[in-house]
């Protein structure tokens, strides 16, 4: 049996507390997965057998992504699992990224919305979790996270990622030397040094968005 429950109508979901997610059709009926509460993995796919099936999207691949339970957060992973890729608010997933109440995950032709009223509060504890590495950062640091979120914030430019290496120098005036040395120290101070290479700047683009480090860069 399926470790999640679903309901076709609105009103025979999931309770509020609980996390689920919800697919809404073109005629607005809504259907809804109820995540379990002890955790654990649930698969995304067009597979019968994947825990929340969405066979009727041929461009879901038949296990496209999981869903796992990380210190009490619903969190997703693609991991190169499908063949078109997952999208998390219209970026693609490059990593494992924290879920939040009323984000949007499309596969495919597919958008479903990830709810959880309860877990939205404890967010901000998580992120503290790295308050002794942001302590430590120097003046130099938090200047190159914030040319790195630059394109992120841009609100003109909603899927934009952070910026490379080269655009970096040219803000700040670097060489492009000085700022990998500044980014392999911030991978470290952040513990993301054992990600995959083209995953590291997306993750601490992530982090120091969610920590609040580069607000109002554009002032």
């Amino acid at each position: 049996m399926s470790k999640v429950a679903w309901a076709q109508e609105v009103g025979a979901g999931p309770e509020h507390d609980e996390a689920y997610l919800a697919l809404r059709s073109p005629a607005g009926q809504e259907q809804r997965w109820s995540l379990p509460a002890a955790g654990g993995p649930v698969t995304i796919g067009r597979a019968t057998s994947a825990d929340v099936c969405l066979s009727q999207d041929s461009q879901v691949s038949r296990v496209h992504a999981v869903l796992d339970r990380v210190a009490g957060l619903w969190t997703i992973v693609d991991d190169g699992l499908s063949r078109n890729g997952t999208f998390l608010n219209g970026r693609r997933l490059a990593h494992r990224a924290t879920l939040r109440d009323r984000d949007k995950v499309r596969m495919g032709r597919t958008v479903l919305t990830f709810c959880a009223p309860p877990q939205t509060s404890t967010l901000q504890t998580v992120a503290g979790d790295m308050l002794p590495a942001v302590t430590r950062l120097t003046q130099a640091q938090r200047s190159i996270l914030v040319a790195l979120c630059r394109p992120c914030q841009d609100a003109h430019h909603p899927y934009a990622g952070p910026a490379s290496n080269q655009e970096i120098a040219q803000e700040l005036f670097l060489s492009l030397d000085a700022v990998k040395t500044h980014l392999r120290v911030l991978f470290h101070k952040f513990g993301i040094e054992d990600l995959a290479q083209n995953q590291k700047r997306a993750r601490l683009a992530e982090i120091a968005l969610e920590l609040g480090l580069v607000v109002d860069t554009q002032r």
